[in-house]
């Protein structure tokens, strides 16, 4: 599977890109491509290890004559975001992912692709993997279950990493290099309803908005990109003056995208049944009006559905209210970064199955007390709608140092290079240098990589051209720091 990629340039990184593309991985579903490299580099002689998280760490000594350069971290995440497109089968605990190239750019065959952090953790693979590389000692940290909060990196061992110069290979935008990020908590609920017989009057239709782009949650929240439950939960909210009951709601898979796609089942009487479908028919209208040149695709549609049962009136109606005023988007532009979000929410998931109720929202912040503070209004929203609101321990944002010695490096690299300096950037995305930060006190970070488009959805995609050069700045920073003391 995937041959075709070992014909693309660098082909070092690109055959390891092909393994993470051949070996299913979405988070917590890592261990098959863990014990591939650990089997990669017991045949290269490399030693490795696993903390307890069960994170990663292969090392390569230095070059001869390169002992006493700095220990170098390069740094990634082995999982990827699970997301399909609509009326696409695919097991991402078992399928492999089908690569294709189309105009320069290498896509899946109606998946999300892995490039979010696959190219990075391929990159890391190939420095290890090139002989004619001369470096000083080297490291490769590649964590787990990032996409779902970070999880492998909230874990990773103390006293672990010999290395304090750390590159994380995570970020999206060729010619920038990120300083700094956002932390981000996760706000749930679960709740059980009670449901009760529908009138025989009622009629069962699957009610769904659909067509939108969706994306990551956090490089993508500024674009106006709309979530499907925040419209769908705005409907909802809308046709209960006609007595609506929710049977079911299927919104989402991950906290960190935003949604695509979101269907409930409800019923509604007979009599309000002509109305109800012109309602949904201005819906579609509204939505195409509001998101045009953004989600101008936005669909509302209604198919005839079968059900005996739904919540009552009271909790149909509490439910609807609830889901329409949780908070989505951007809450606060930042006045230190401009043009970078602040803080923002995401209405992730949103699940009624059985009539159990789960939700999954994901707050971002560059500042710790704005997330704290929106983490709570929402947490007050879900208590007054008699709902016990949860929130994770979350994690950390990584704050800018402009002076870092380590960036001055990468800068004039990226010079030599490309012939331009790097945009220096923060970013609204969680990275995992926060948490690892954290955990190494005074250790200096970057973050960059290629042009990604479209993470954490099936419109992913990584631009080959920027891969190659990519891996040629990061060979050239690898070699810089070998050659030069710090």
């Amino acid at each position: 599977m995937n041959a075709h990629l070992e014909d693309l340039e660098p082909r070092l990184l690109w055959q390891h890109f092909r393994t993470f593309c051949d070996t299913p991985r979405p988070s917590w579903h890592e261990e098959a491509l863990t014990q591939k490299i650990e089997a990669w580099a017991d045949a290269r002689g490399f030693a490795h290890e696993r903390d307890a998280a069960n994170n990663l760490r292969v090392v390569k000594p230095a070059s001869p004559g390169r002992e006493d350069a700095p220990t170098v971290v390069l740094q990634g995440h082995l999982d990827m975001v699970a997301e399909t497109r609509a009326g696409v089968t695919h097991c991402f605990k078992t399928d492999p992912i089908k690569t294709i190239v189309e105009d320069g750019w290498l896509k899946a065959r109606g998946t999300t692709l892995g490039a979010d952090n696959g190219i990075g953790a391929a990159a890391a693979l190939a420095i290890l993997d090139d002989d004619s590389l001369s470096h000083g000692p080297l490291e490769a940290l590649m964590t787990v279950a990032e996409e779902v909060s970070l999880v492998g990196a909230s874990n990773l061992a103390p006293d672990w990493l010999d290395g304090r110069l750390l590159l994380n290979l995570d970020t999206e935008e060729a010619g920038e290099v990120c300083i700094g990020c956002a932390g981000g908590t996760n706000v749930s609920a679960q709740a059980q309803f009670n449901d009760s017989p529908l009138e025989a009057d009622m009629t069962v239709f699957k009610l769904g908005v659909h067509g939108l782009i969706g994306g990551h949650s956090g490089m993508d929240i500024h674009t106006g990109r709309a979530s499907a439950n925040r419209l769908l939960a705005r409907v909802l909210d809308a046709l209960m003056e006609h007595g609506l009951r929710i049977v079911d709601y299927d919104g989402g898979r991950m906290d960190n995208a935003i949604t695509r796609a979101a269907w409930a089942t409800v019923a509604i009487p007979d009599s309000a049944f002509d109305e109800v479908t012109a309602a949904l028919v201005d819906f579609e209208a509204i939505f195409r009006k509001e998101l045009a040149g953004i989600d101008a695709n936005v669909q509302v549609s209604q198919e005839r559905a079968e059900a005996e049962r739904a919540l009552g009136s009271a909790d149909s109606r509490r439910l609807a209210r609830l889901l329409n005023a949780l908070p989505f988007g951007v809450e606060r532009m930042s006045l230190a970064a401009p043009g970078v979000v602040e803080t923002s929410n995401n209405l992730g998931v949103i699940q009624l199955q059985n009539n159990l109720l789960r939700l999954e929202l994901m707050v971002r912040s560059l500042v710790d007390s704005a997330r704290d503070a929106l983490c709570q209004r929402i947490a007050s929203l879900l208590d007054l709608a008699g709902f016990e609101p949860r929130r994770s321990s979350g994690y950390p944002g990584w704050k800018p140092e402009p002076g870092s010695a380590l960036l001055a490096r990468f800068v004039t690299v990226h010079e030599q290079v490309t012939g331009h300096k790097p945009e220096v950037k923060v970013i609204h995305a969680g990275l995992e240098c926060g948490l690892i930060g954290a955990k190494y006190p005074g250790m200096e970070m970057i973050s960059f990589g290629p042009t990604i488009r479209g993470a954490h959805s099936p419109d992913e995609r990584v631009d080959i051209q920027s891969v190659e050069s990519f891996y040629a700045i990061l060979r050239a920073t690898i070699e810089e720091l070998a050659h030069r003391a710090n």
